[in-house]
């Protein structure tokens, strides 16, 4: 059986490179971006990206990060 994880839900900003393919970011993770050739390519990208900064933090940056509410974009 595998470990119980928690799943976290973010706004993306896509935006299409004007030389082609797409650049993501996630406003509430600071300095998360990533690309890619195709939309899913990038959306894949950034999931990754996501996770790897959300390993990188503390328990107490992690909470403190995850209770900031973002109204729009």
């Amino acid at each position: 059986m595998r470990g119980s994880h928690k799943v976290y839900e973010f706004e993306v900003v896509v935006v299409e490179d004007e030389t082609g393919g797409y650049v993501v970011s996630i406003p509430a993770l600071p300095g998360c971006h990533s690309q890619g050739e195709a939309l899913d390519g990038a959306l894949k990208n950034i999931k990754e990206a996501a996770e790897l900064y959300l390993e990188t933090l503390s328990e107490e940056e992690r909470s403190d990060l995850l209770k900031q509410k973002y109204v729009g974009i």
